[in-house]
């Protein structure tokens, strides 16, 4: 019989009282410890996630900066690392708390919600890439056993692709697991940008990523603003 493991999930916000209700009781849901870094909220951010059952903390704004400072304080033998926009589907503690211990961290599966045929293109591009490069991206919920890194930290101060990073990292450190409990993600950057536009732009700039150009060019480029 395994021996239940502690999980800490970690949320990165700025301005999302819309979506991290949804988020924050997804986690809440199955583990005891759910930890909220606000990069300085103006609306009801705070309170909502407050509310909702989780500890929130002030954190720099920055989505790699606000993560690596809730892992400095997290419990939890495995960290989650869940985007504001993007809620777990049940059963997803089980899950990782049932892998084997040569996993050293992994993602779950993406969904979009939204009921557009194009998206489950892009599920299904997301699956392919997984399999293929096993390279897991933050919109997945990506999950890390704690110490699986070395002393250093989590997540490198970089300004975009800190998920690419990490699941890079990890990779080269032991197995990675890639759980079939969906992660359900929001449509807004695409419905906002365009579905092509903002697809043709992620891939761009993991192309330009590949090529080695400097990532403060690449966070200009995608137009960062923030978590």
């Amino acid at each position: 019989m395994r021996t239940p493991r502690s999980v800490t999930v970690i949320i990165p916000s700025l301005n999302e009282e819309l979506r991290i209700r949804a988020s924050v009781a997804s986690a809440v849901a199955e583990t005891a410890e759910v930890i909220v870094v606000d990069g300085g909220s103006t609306d009801a951010t705070v309170a909502a996630a407050t509310a909702g059952g989780a500890r929130v903390i002030p954190g720099p704004r920055g989505r790699a900066a606000q993560m690596e400072a809730g892992a400095a304080v997290a419990k939890g033998e495995w960290l989650v690392f869940l985007h504001a926009d993007t809620r777990l589907e049940a059963g997803w503690a089980e899950a990782l708390q049932g892998l084997d211990a040569d996993v050293v961290g992994g993602a779950f599966r993406l969904a979009v919600d939204s009921p557009r045929w194009r998206y489950r293109l892009v599920e299904a591009a997301v699956r392919l890439r997984c399999v293929l490069l096993r390279l897991p991206y933050g919109d997945q919920a990506l999950f890390v056993r704690r110490g699986s890194l070395g002393r250093g930290g989590v997540f490198r101060d970089v300004p975009i692709l800190e998920d690419v990073d990490l699941a890079r990292r990890l990779r080269r450190e032991g197995r990675l697991a890639l759980l079939p409990v969906r992660a359900v993600t929001s449509a807004r950057r695409w419905d906002q940008m365009g579905f092509w536009r903002a697809t043709l732009l992620n891939w761009y700039v993991m192309a330009l990523d590949a090529l080695g150009w400097p990532r403060e060019r690449l966070a200009r480029i995608y137009g960062v603003r923030g978590s």
